[in-house]
């Protein structure tokens, strides 16, 4: 249980600084030192999870929903989106995707590439390479959306 929590904690914390700290705190209606309790992995935090409300107001802001990707990656659930998130609009066709996905995994690869030079992924490789990898699923998602569009 605790390396979900872990996990979770983890991914509270992306959600908070993709929104950023103090967009965060407006749409919650917490304080900075409240949302960091939230992903804080002290020992006197590791009970402390953030709201669902709170979840669901920041991942509308957010470019990514990664809490509740957190929570059906847990499940083994691959998410869908049914349209495209409001705060922005998917562009091009299968064939930009395609190009977009080609590009993002070779932005991954060279990441990896670096990380593993000297034999350790350090935890700031490690961030890299995670928002790496949710960019490369975003680029799937959309792909995805295009290609059920195109098949109905």
């Amino acid at each position: 249980m605790a390396e979900i929590g872990s996990y979770l904690k983890k991914h509270t914390e992306a959600l908070v600084k993709d929104v950023g700290i103090e967009a965060a705190c407006e749409l919650t209606g917490k304080s900075k030192a409240t949302l960091g309790r939230y992903y804080s992995d002290n020992s006197e935090h590791l009970d402390r999870f953030m709201p669902v409300d709170a979840v669901a107001r920041l991942e509308q802001a957010a470019s990514y929903p990664h809490v509740t990707s957190a929570l059906a990656e847990l499940k083994n659930i691959t998410l869908s989106h049914g349209s495209a998130p409001a705060n922005r609009e998917r562009q091009g066709g299968v064939n930009a995707d395609v190009i977009a996905l080609s590009q993002r995994f070779a932005m991954l690869m060279t990441e990896y590439q670096e990380a593993i030079e000297d034999g350790i992924i350090t935890v700031n490789e490690a961030k890299r390479l995670l928002r790496e990898t949710v960019a490369l699923q975003q680029v799937l998602i959309d792909m995805k959306l295009h290609l059920q569009e195109e098949s109905t």
